[in-house]
């Protein structure tokens, strides 16, 4: 069974529309102007599916296509239609219109599942607007306090939760998802190695864990013309060092370890003052927390060093691997394989929604390639016969998980 390609672009092309940017990317934040004109639009969409629309009291948006058996637990697909500012047109989109044409293709053949189909557009996955990411996602999964993520604000001192009331979208509380037979996500890879492998699917295992540092180098601000160079705490320069001392001891663990010196903060940043105090974020992301307990120790130990300035360290967050469900990971695999396509076993470096939605529903994600690993940005691309592989990878393995128990095969 496969999906008209057709149909798809004219999805991919209609939903582009809200918020496109003169270079083809898109512009879409939470609960925008353009979002809520692409939200409006997919819920337009889901009922000429005959689809029944509802909202949470978080702007969740879900689509129910009622299945034979209404007993059994929904299949959830979902994704979000938000975008990063200057963002690609395949970020998040695309999981939400792989869920519509999974459900057009399923009309399309004449096939009603046992179970129902919930697609879910969740808010303000990227937390462009209102910080953290995946903000709903995780009040529904317990991680984020809702009382406090409604009072987040934007740059223009909006709340998240005068966003809602102001766009109409502050639904029913009962409306949340709380439970499905099993939750998938088709997403772009935002990174460069299906590309580059020539990898047309990536079957995703898990979301890889994370650690974060923030680092304070406190030396002496001074005049930069009269204090000669022996004398000088400088601290930005002390930084610097650090920062290349960690990189060289870092690149000795896991080849597949990553890690971030992503944000700097210079004091007082003047050309004719020798800096004074520097600050700076160390992240780094694997699979295995053994591998971030090196990094922990490395950062502690390389900092605790002596220096001519005061260096101090402090970790700000972190997150486990969120470990994806087995059944579910063989399921897309063995599509993928039904469907004679390539395809690597991987777990995401990028935060998605189903890490959180895994607490709470058997979860998996599938991949399709990112040219050049290009993602946030408006050059960001994925060919249509790429999200094509993407979608039919999707349609196969949710007919083959709706149909287990009656020992169904795949369409070929």
């Amino acid at each position: 069974m496969k999906c008209n390609s057709t149909s798809l672009e004219e999805k991919i092309t209609s939903f582009r529309q809200f918020g496109k940017t003169a270079k083809n990317g898109v512009s879409r934040l939470s609960l925008s102007e353009e979002d809520l004109q692409a939200r409006a639009y997919f819920k337009k969409r889901c009922e000429e599916l005959q689809m029944t629309v509802t909202i949470d009291d978080l702007g969740n948006m879900y689509a129910l296509k009622m299945g034979k058996n209404p007993d059994l637990q929904p299949i959830v697909i979902g994704s979000h239609l938000d975008s990063v500012l200057n963002g690609g047109a395949y970020d998040g989109v695309l999981g939400v219109i792989a869920g519509l044409q999974v459900v057009e293709t399923l009309r399309d053949e004449n096939i009603k599942l046992e179970h129902s189909l919930l697609i879910v557009n969740f808010t303000n996955e990227e937390g462009a607007r209102f910080d953290p990411a995946m903000m709903c996602s995780g009040i529904l999964a317990g991680k984020f306090s809702e009382e406090k993520m409604l009072k987040v604000r934007d740059e223009e001192g909006t709340t998240f939760e005068q966003a809602l009331n102001n766009g109409g979208m502050r639904g029913k509380k009962e409306q949340r998802l709380r439970e499905g037979a099993g939750y998938f996500e088709l997403h772009i890879e935002q990174g460069p190695v299906l590309d580059k492998e020539q990898i047309e699917i990536g079957v995703v295992e898990g979301v890889v864990g994370m650690v974060c540092y923030e680092i304070n180098i406190f030396g002496q601000a001074n005049h930069a013309g009269t204090t000669p160079m022996i004398y000088r705490q400088d601290a930005l320069l002390e930084a610097a060092r650090l920062m290349i001392d960690l990189e060289d001891q870092l690149l000795f663990l896991p080849e597949d370890l990553v890690f971030t010196f992503g944000r700097i903060y210079n004091a007082p940043n003047i050309h004719t003052v020798v800096p004074g105090h520097v600050r700076f974020t160390l992240e780094a992301r694997h699979k295995d927390e053994e591998v971030l307990q090196e990094v922990r120790k490395i950062i502690q130990q390389t900092v605790e060093k002596p220096c001519k300035c005061k260096r101090t360290y402090e970790e700000l967050w972190s997150r486990e691997t969120v470990y994806f469900n087995s059944e579910l990971i063989c399921t897309v695999e063995d599509s993928a394989k039904a469907l004679k396509k390539s395809y690597k076993k991987m777990y995401s470096g990028a935060g998605h929604d189903a890490q959180f939605i895994a607490s709470l529903i058997p979860s998996v994600m599938i991949f399709i390639p990112s040219l050049d690993g290009i993602s946030h940005n408006e050059a960001e691309y994925s060919s249509l016969q790429q999200c094509l592989d993407g979608v039919n990878v999707l349609l196969n393995a949710v007919y083959q998980f709706d149909c287990k128990k009656k020992s169904a095969k795949f369409y070929s």
